[in-house]
């Protein structure tokens, strides 16, 4: 899009917020650079620049714009919808990888040098990964300053700067202010002049934020498919938000998830601040929020059998998950039992291990088990057939042993490989993890019992190879338009033959 100046320029003038995340602008005559649907005026095309990424702006010399907050427009959909090197690294680095363990590890853990990932970088997204790791540094720390009350000390270090120096002079060059100053003037737009004190709204030891999307926004449906498979202890919904735990890089924590006009409202509670931007690239994937939602009912919309669905229900999300590795484990149990069924089994599962949360919150009281948990569990635990726990140990001691990674950063088809090379794992169960885990927007199930009805319900071919054939139209986005399948709501109808494997996970 980069290359073709007047359609960008274009998006400028009619602050089309469709392109926010796409692109950003520099504006050279004031050193500024904002999303594409910044209110403020128009820039003269002579003083324009578009850059790919923030980063790429901010090491090109601008700095933030404070009325549109480029830094947080919702994240590029470019990066969910590809599985090559560029796309994965990206991941990783909006996990937090870079400042946990550098480029040099974020670089062995694609299989580049250094070099090599710079090189990709800098011919995609503008720069390099040390560069868009500081600019995520910068959103980070500029979220702790304005929602919590935490010294500039803490706060650095939390938003994973080497230094305090470091942390003055990004804050100072990105957003032309010192974080003093951002702290006092955002006081101020919530409680006016004078205004002192934290200005946090979730709570004590809690951060709240905004988590921004493009609209529309399927929210309802989104919470509604989450809350019906959430496990008693990990997850709950309760007034009008969904709740759970997370198991983190530095520790643990949970977070509060509810829709609002435009944005997200997270409320997280971190044992270790270090882990936010982790934390905050699992909810968006979780809620598929950097998706881009035009773009797909698009394409959707337009086939007549989708179309209907589309229409109703504009925006609608591909539930994703916090965790590769707890949704394999979930995909698993819930093979050939009702949703209501695999939610049981997994709640027993998930007492059986006992891993508790050092604080309870609310209803949320422990952490989905980790690999080695379900490695050690012992037989008398396990509320299902011995072949499925053979299945889930298996995958679980994968896992344990790094032979299997689930993380933003693995490849697809390598991981589809290896899934399919695990006893009790074919391609339905392969594909639904590539679906919802590994955030792939054209995993497709044709043999899937929902979609098969979904279709028949539409008028469509019932038989797999038929809804394999039809599916090829609804390319790049048949992970879309199975959640749109799966909502067609059918409750009289009777049962087709189940000729593989059903998942309730």
């Amino acid at each position: 899009m980069l290359e073709d100046f007047e359609r960008c320029y274009r998006a400028v003038q009619s602050r089309d917020a469709r392109f926010d995340g796409w692109f950003f602008t520099g504006v050279t005559s004031t050193g500024i650079y904002c999303r594409p649907s910044c209110p403020a005026m128009t820039p003269k095309r002579a003083n324009v620049r578009f850059y790919p990424s923030a980063a790429a702006a901010q090491q090109a010399g601008f700095r933030a714009c404070m009325r549109c907050r480029p830094d947080a427009a919702p994240g590029s959909p470019e990066w969910n919808a590809r599985a090559d090197v560029v796309a994965r690294a990206m991941r990783l680095i909006a996990d937090g990888a870079v400042d946990r363990d550098g480029v040099a590890a974020l670089a062995g853990r694609l299989g580049y040098s250094e070099r090599q990932l710079h090189r990709l970088l800098v011919a995609e997204v503008g720069t390099g990964a040390i560069a868009l790791a500081r600019a995520q540094r910068a959103q980070t720390a500029r979220v702790l300053i304005e929602t919590t009350d935490l010294p500039a000390a803490r706060v650095a270090f939390a938003a994973g700067f080497s230094s305090v120096r470091q942390f003055n002079d990004t804050i100072r060059e990105v957003f032309a202010s010192t974080p003093t100053d951002l702290r006092r003037k955002h006081l101020q737009r919530r409680h006016g002049a004078g205004a002192a004190g934290p200005a946090g709204a979730g709570g004590v030891g809690a951060v709240a934020l905004r988590l921004a999307y493009r609209q529309p926004f399927d929210a309802a449906t989104t919470l509604a498919f989450l809350g019906a498979r959430a496990v008693p202890g990990v997850e709950a919904v309760a007034d009008g938000a969904f709740h759970r735990s997370l198991r983190l890089p530095h520790g643990t924590g949970t977070v509060a998830l509810a829709p609002a006009d435009g944005y997200v409202a997270a409320t997280l509670r971190l044992d270790d601040l270090r882990d936010l931007t982790a934390a905050v690239s699992r909810c968006r994937r979780l809620l598929d929020l950097d998706a881009d939602p035009v773009a797909i009912d698009d394409v959707l919309g337009r086939d007549p059998l989708l179309g209907p669905l589309v229409a109703a229900a504009p925006g609608r999300r591909v539930p994703g998950t916090v965790d590769g590795a707890e949704l394999a484990v979930r995909a698993i149990v819930g093979q050939q039992v009702s949703v209501a069924g695999a939610r049981t089994v997994t709640g027993r599962l998930v007492a059986a291990a006992d891993a508790r949360l050092p604080v309870a919150d609310g209803p949320v009281t422990h952490l989905f088990p980790s690999p080695t948990d379900w490695v050690d569990l012992p037989e008398a635990a396990w509320p299902m057939p011995a072949s499925r726990r053979r299945t889930i140990r298996a995958l679980a001691g994968a896992m344990a042993d790094g032979d299997l990674t689930l993380d933003p950063g693995a490849d697809p088809a390598d991981v589809a490989g290896r899934l399919r090379s695990l006893p009790g794992i074919g391609d339905r169960t392969a594909d639904y993890i590539a679906m919802r885990a590994l955030r792939d927007s054209d995993a497709f199930i044709a043999t899937d019992l929902g979609v098969r009805r979904g279709l028949r319900r539409l008028g469509g071919p019932e038989s797999p190879s038929g809804v394999a054939g039809l599916a090829e139209r609804w390319r790049p986005w048949r992970a879309y338009a199975a959640v749109h399948l799966w909502s067609v709501p059918d409750p009289d109808l009777p049962a087709l033959p189940v000729q593989t494997k059903e998942h309730a996970a």
